[in-house]
């Protein structure tokens, strides 16, 4: 008979119980696929997580922290010692050793810094003041420039005799500058092997697409589309070269906001979770927004309690109360989506509120009429009193239309407020549609009461 494999993240439990050497963990990961290797650190405590980064060597340390997520190497980080936490920080790139440490609350982050090579302790501490969602919090500082009177032979055999340094060099580019750091052109690197070994590299540099350390996410994404090139120089106003930001760290960053904006619009307030988190934080995280549900609830909930005579009348009206209400809300959260994603792509402004609600109601009056229709003849055939259709049907047209002008107009608002359109719009239309959908349905069953009876 034969025995199931032994998964390998039974065997990382094991070897890290019994203390086994380096290598042989290392050889373990080695074998693993990527998403197989993710999956074995996640299913350890977060001790075993940090037992497991003091045993590797620092640069296959910095190589795994890197695939996690930058919260979570953070709160790992925070309870090792600055001296080991420094330890693998100094052997990942500039880009990712700067996401990392701005995790960091400040005191933990500098105790960290303090650590490191006074040079790139210095570098660190620029980069960290640059916001995570621009080029200049995006960018990584190892690239390779050279001066543009070297020849294509001298650049060639400096790359060749120094492997190690250039590893980072999977974008294909160097760049050409004068006085050290002003940036004049790029190369590929495939366009450096074919040339004249004896011209300068001057000769053969092309103009750089350039962006600014202050250019934003979306920008970025614009610029990244438009061009076909794996990574972009970003350059100061003086054209200095600072860094380069590679088309995956956008991508990348790209995959956070959208899994941060998700994590929001379900009420997990406080960034990542990860089920090997510490239940207490995770169980914070999403108290802070259900805590508040339960006064929206409550104030949703009481418009019913001002028509309790004609539910008790025409008890039929509690059926429909919630279908009423959870289809208005979806319609109000595609409403929602469209407008977040316009926003994304700067198709849509925070002052075009006016031309979202126009077209969103033309939209919802449509719908409305079709999804009104549908229930109240469901209605009229399911309970046998055509009135009591025609009331259920009219509640959820009419709901429908007030749920896609929220749903579309609001995240505009709350960008205009300058407030998170991704934490607040879900609960916004939640409460108003819940709320317009049982006034609605119980006011006009209030009117028509001895026809329902």
């Amino acid at each position: 008979m034969n025995t199931p494999k032994e998964k390998p993240w039974s065997r990382l439990h094991e070897m890290l119980d019994r203390g086994d050497a380096a290598d042989e963990i290392e050889s373990l990961l080695e074998d693993l696929e990527p998403a197989d290797m993710l999956h074995a650190v996640f299913t350890l405590t977060p001790d075993d997580q940090r037992a497991l980064l003091s045993t590797l060597a620092p640069e296959k340390a910095a190589s795994l922290v890197e695939d996690l997520p930058d919260t979570h190497v953070a709160e790992l980080m925070e309870e090792m010692r600055a001296g080991d936490a420094a330890t693998i920080v100094e052997e990942m790139t500039s880009d990712h050793r700067v996401d990392v440490l701005a995790e960091l609350d400040a005191a933990n982050a500098e105790a960290i810094i303090a650590e490191l090579d006074e040079d790139e302790a210095t570098e660190v501490r620029d980069l960290i003041n640059y916001p995570p969602d621009q080029a200049g919090g995006l960018m990584m500082t190892e690239f390779a420039a050279y001066p543009m009177a070297l020849s294509v032979r001298e650049v060639v055999d400096d790359i060749t005799a120094d492997t190690v340094d250039y590893e980072f060099l999977t974008v294909h580019y160097i760049y050409v500058v004068v006085r050290k750091k002003k940036l004049k052109g790029v190369i590929r690197l495939r366009d450096l092997v074919f040339a004249d070994p004896d011209q300068p590299i001057g000769r053969i540099a092309k103009p750089a697409l350039t962006v600014s350390p202050e250019s934003t996410l979306d920008e970025l994404e614009q610029f990244f589309d438009e061009h076909d090139i794996a990574a972009v120089p970003v350059v100061d106003e003086r054209g200095s070269l600072l860094g380069i930001v590679r088309r995956r760290a956008l991508l990348e960053a790209l995959t956070e906001r959208a899994e941060a904006d998700n994590l929001k619009a379900a009420g997990i307030i406080g960034g990542d979770e990860l089920r090997s988190m510490p239940v207490l934080v995770r169980s914070k995280r999403r108290l802070a927004w259900l805590s508040i549900n339960i006064g929206l609830n409550i104030l949703a909930a009481s418009i019913i309690a001002m028509y309790e005579d004609t539910l008790t009348a025409v008890i039929a009206l509690a059926v429909f109360l919630p279908i009423v209400s959870d289809m208005s809300g979806c319609s109000g959260n595609q409403a929602v989506a469209v407008s977040m994603r316009e926003l994304t792509l700067g198709a849509a402004l925070p002052e075009d509120v006016m031309r979202v609600w126009r077209k969103e109601a033309i939209v919802g009056m449509i719908n409305g009429i079709a999804l009104g229709a549908l229930l109240g003849i469901a209605a009229w055939a399911w309970k046998g009193n055509p009135i009591l259709g025609l009331v259920v049907g009219a509640a959820l047209a009419a709901n429908t239309i007030v749920a896609v002008s929220i749903g579309g107009t609001v995240p505009l608002i709350l960008r205009r407020l300058k407030l998170d359109p991704a934490v607040a719009s879900g609960p916004l239309l939640t409460t108003v549609t819940d709320m317009c959908g049982f006034f609605l349905l119980l006011s006009l069953a209030s009117l028509v009461l001895p026809m329902l009876s």
